[in-house]
């Protein structure tokens, strides 16, 4: 036995397997009883088992609403931090400035900041009398202020600031690790920067475009905090519907059968991206 768990590598690998069993499957594994378990109002969970939460997160109108807005709103996230991550991250890999370090610092510098910190940070700039609305009312291109709080638009910007440097670092170790050499054959055989843009390079980093694609859209679609705090008590999302169902309302089992379709939800995304890649390795 000892043998093949040198030979496998499963011996180095065993005690992150054993945090991550404990740290994250057993609980799991504890809830997805719980979500079967019918809800007594005023008494808290009852005996038996039933379909009702999961009948009920898939046919009600209100939750399919806030569903589908979760949903919506990972993949625009994912979207605005892959269009301005790009190029970021295609500079950021190729420069050879000496600047390239500090540049670096910058992107991971909001890491290095509480979340809560800077969604307040956003909650100042984005409030009717904050500094974004103050400044255009100054210059005279806004009337009135612009609603940026406690709807879509303030939690897609706040979540593209949050998760933006997540996308950047994907694709910089993506694109430091295709080969130059195509991209100069390219060049040298005629062809443009666009065009070796569009027909080289932009193909060969598909890997960490799906890569950091699914990393913004989970890390989105499971945001608690932030939806909290820009979208307010009554935009809700599924992550701010589950902490209410947990917290507020103590009816374990929906938050659990809520919980459980966001993650199906996710894990399917994942698999599926994942056969995306790798048709996209094995080519035609």
């Amino acid at each position: 036995m000892r043998r093949v768990l040198a030979r496998s590598g499963l011996g180095l690998l065993s005690p992150a397997l054993l945090v991550l069993l404990a740290a994250f499957l057993a609980p799991v594994l504890m809830m997805l009883p719980m979500s079967f378990r019918p809800y007594l109002p005023g008494q808290g969970i009852g005996h038996g088992w039933t379909l009702a939460h999961y009948v009920k997160s898939l046919t009600d109108d209100l939750y399919l609403e806030i569903a589908g807005r979760t949903l919506l709103l990972g993949a625009v996230v994912t979207a605005n931090c892959l269009v301005i991550g790009y190029p970021l991250a295609l500079f950021l890999a190729r420069t050879r400035s000496r600047w390239r370090s500090w540049l670096l610092l910058l992107v991971v510098f909001p890491l290095l900041l509480n979340l809560v910190v800077r969604t307040f940070g956003w909650i100042a700039l984005l409030a009717n009398r904050g500094l974004v609305n103050d400044t255009l009312l100054a210059l005279g291109l806004i009337e009135a202020p612009i609603k940026l709080l406690f709807n879509f638009t303030g939690i897609l910007i706040g979540l593209t600031h949050i998760y933006l440097p997540f996308m950047v670092l994907v694709l910089i170790a993506a694109i430091e690790s295709m080969p130059r050499d195509v991209e100069d054959a390219a060049r040298t055989l005629g062809a443009g920067w666009w065009a070796t843009f569009l027909k080289v390079t932009l193909p060969l980093s598909l890997p960490g475009i799906l890569s950091g694609s699914i990393l913004v859209f989970v890390l989105t679609v499971s945001a608690l905090v932030t939806p909290r705090l820009l979208g307010g008590p009554t935009y809700k999302v599924m992550s701010t519907m589950i902490y209410e169902q947990f917290m507020q309302l103590l009816n374990w089992p929906f938050a659990s059968a809520l919980s459980f379709l966001l993650m199906a939800v996710s894990v399917a995304l994942i698999a599926a991206s994942s056969w995306l890649a790798r048709r996209a390795g094995a080519g035609p």
